[in-house]
């Protein structure tokens, strides 16, 4: 007979994704440090007054207790350090961090290592929360440095772009997640930054993102 702890899970994520399962259930999609995407079954996280509601909510981002089933995990409880609910609060800001959430989603893969990713999105999210930058610059950084992360970031053209962009590209690019957002740039430089991130954002990303389109309406 197996033993009911050997079956248990422990990971650190951030919900990105969720759907209504049946009347009271819920199935969300989390970004873990250790197994990268991963779908978890939520029973009854519908139901009123569940412990499972908030928690299973996108942006909560914490410890995440798990079941290993068969076939699917469940969660069982979460110790949520931060629901960023001012994501609810501000409809813009919203719509910035789902979009956040919509390309972690388009990178991460299971059971990759997908910890620059998680840690991108927390600080993005976190950023946004508390703003220093405009939000179209702290779009603009997360956009290159989750094509970095990836692989797939080319540097800016010296003939189209300013030395002050190009600077900030490799700053970006050679930095870790938790230093990127910390610089600023001139106005000029910044808007330099916002094109060439939408240029290589266009190029990369071979998919339409729904927060993305009701941005830019």
């Amino acid at each position: 007979m197996n033993n009911p702890v050997e079956n248990l899970l422990s990971v650190t994520g951030m919900v990105i994704k969720q759907e209504p399962i049946g009347e009271f259930d819920r199935r969300v999609v989390i970004l873990t440090k250790e197994k990268g995407k991963i779908s978890v079954f939520a029973k009854g996280a519908r139901r009123q007054n569940s412990t499972l509601a908030a928690c299973t909510n996108p942006f909560a981002f914490g410890r995440f207790t798990l079941f290993i089933g068969r076939s699917a995990y469940s969660l069982r409880e979460a110790f949520i350090d931060n629901y960023f609910e001012s994501m609810r609060n501000d409809v813009r800001m919203a719509f910035y961090g789902m979009y956040f959430l919509e390309i972690a989603d388009y990178y991460s893969r299971e059971n990759s290592d997908d910890a620059d990713l998680l840690r991108l999105l927390f600080q993005g999210v976190r950023v946004l929360e508390n703003p220093i930058h405009s939000l179209r610059f702290v779009k603009a950084v997360f956009e290159i440095k989750a094509i970095q992360i990836n692989g797939e970031l080319p540097m800016p053209d010296e003939n189209r772009f300013s030395a002050g962009v190009v600077k900030a590209v490799g700053f970006i690019a050679e930095s870790p997640v938790n230093k990127v957002f910390s610089f600023k740039l001139s106005e000029e430089s910044e808007e330099g930054l916002i094109t060439f991130a939408k240029e290589v954002s266009e190029f990369t990303f071979d998919k339409k993102f729904t927060s993305l389109e009701l941005l830019d309406m």
